[in-house]
């Protein structure tokens, strides 16, 4: 599936969407470039989820966590990760055992540590906006 997102408005309405769309467990890597949306679409998502607070990128933290209500969600970014084996020493296989939706930045920096994901969304620059590809 592919859609073409023409703002970072319709990036949110499309994490928006997403949130309705998803029940349970679900692992969604998210690629793309620095700066094309990844962020913004987990923004839509939670707040569609009812989170008002500040959604930022996780680039220096590593995580993100999120509970609004019973839902969890965790937003990984591994860009800084300099060797897949760092995982293992954050505990990566115990955010995958819970009962969250775990959104992956950079799930390439990750190889042989991350499960398979449920879905795969890429998001590239495309005349002026941005084409959103659904694997």
């Amino acid at each position: 599936m592919q859609i073409y997102l023409e703002s970072t408005e319709q990036t949110e309405q499309f994490g928006a969407s997403l949130f309705r769309e998803l029940t349970g467990k679900t692992l969604i890597f998210l690629q793309g470039d620095l700066g094309v949306g990844k962020t913004t679409l987990v923004r839509g998502f939670l707040r569609s989820a009812g989170y008002e607070g500040v959604v930022k990128s996780p680039t220096y933290n590593l995580i993100e966590e999120y509970t609004i209500d019973s839902l969890k969600v965790f937003h990984f970014d591994l860009y800084r990760l300099t060797d897949p084996e760092e995982l293992e020493w954050i505990g990566i296989r115990d955010y995958f055992d819970q009962e969250a939706v775990c959104f992956i930045e950079w799930p390439d920096k990750g190889l042989g540590y991350l499960p398979a994901p449920d879905k795969i969304i890429r998001l590239l620059v495309k005349d002026g906006g941005r084409e959103l590809i659904i694997d």
